[in-house]
């Protein structure tokens, strides 16, 4: 479609805010997981989080504008790229790290600490990459987005809520071990649901569009699953640690991409639809690179 950029997909005030809520019960659900115990243990062994940290944060975004600059995708499909590298880790990243062997417990920290960090690091990424690609540049000027209030969204969609679950995991033991599973499974399926709902009602746009970005969506994973990979066998981590790693940065929080790019962008065709089919294929290939992992002992 010749005109993707003009595309603004349909998507209510209450879709967003029911897609805000499902987020956040995504994040009580992963907190549940955390323990005080689990940061202690990496602060004293702290390479596979500084690891998994810069492979996230810092290479995955600088990747994502190399990326953009050699495939020059058009500008929304660009900038939907560099907003989806600048989200922390998935929600479903500590499933399947647990079903391919990794270390489930840096799974879960890198999560918690990419969240925290996201408040700063998913602002600035969007701005400094987004702002040094002249087209997708011309985007963040039209919507004058504020990195405040990007950080703001973040606070209030993934930190608090995380940080909750924590106080019911720390004062609460048992009601955290009793609705720990059904939450983490219902949070799954909840946004997963919410994904197909909205991808239904906009079917349309989504099959005329899909086209253009599933190739770049595929390579962008690719490309991402690899970095995590690479850094992590550069910084000499544990097998399991390397798994983890791989893992939270080939799974990114697509749900929060979209929030964004519904928020302060209006639902830009491009962003959008980068932002939804890597929710649907970042979890078909985490969940096959988990199985081959899990048939594979470390």
């Amino acid at each position: 479609m010749d005109q993707i950029d003009d595309v603004m997909l349909n998507f209510s005030p209450a879709s967003l805010t029911l897609l805000n809520a499902i987020l956040a019960v995504v994040m009580f659900a992963i907190a549940l997981d955390l323990r005080p115990a689990q940061f202690r243990a990496l602060a004293r062994a702290p390479r596979p989080v500084i690891a998994g940290f810069l492979s996230q944060f810092v290479a995955l975004p600088a990747a994502t504008y190399l990326l953009v600059l050699v495939m020059q995708p058009r500008p929304s499909i660009a900038l939907g790229l560099i907003v989806v590298a600048a989200c922390p880790g998935g929600n479903i990243s500590n499933f399947l790290t647990h079903r391919a062997g990794g270390n489930a417990a840096l799974s879960v920290s890198l999560t918690a600490i990419a969240t925290l960090g996201a408040i700063v690091l998913t602002p600035l990424n969007i701005a400094l990459w987004g702002g040094l690609y002249a087209p997708t540049r011309e985007i963040l000027h039209a919507t004058t987005i504020d990195p405040v209030q990007v950080a703001v969204t973040v606070l209030f969609l993934l930190v608090l809520p995380l940080a909750v679950g924590m106080l019911v995991n720390a004062y609460k033991p048992a009601l955290a071990a009793k609705i720990r599973k059904p939450m983490q499974i219902l949070s799954m399926v909840i946004f997963l649901a919410f994904i197909l709902a909205a991808l239904a009602g906009n079917w349309t746009y989504f099959v005329a569009l899909a086209g253009l970005v599933a190739g770049l969506v595929i390579a962008h994973n690719a490309l991402a699953l690899g970095l995590g990979y690479g850094i992590a066998t550069l910084a000499r981590v544990a097998p399991a640690d390397r798994r983890a790693i791989t893992i939270e940065t080939g799974i990114q929080n697509s749900g929060l991409g979209l929030i964004l790019i519904f928020a302060f962008f209006g639902g830009l065709g491009g962003m959008a639809v980068v932002a939804a089919f890597w929710g649907l294929w970042h979890a078909i290939s985490g969940l096959a690179l988990a199985m081959a992992w899990a048939r594979r002992p470390l």
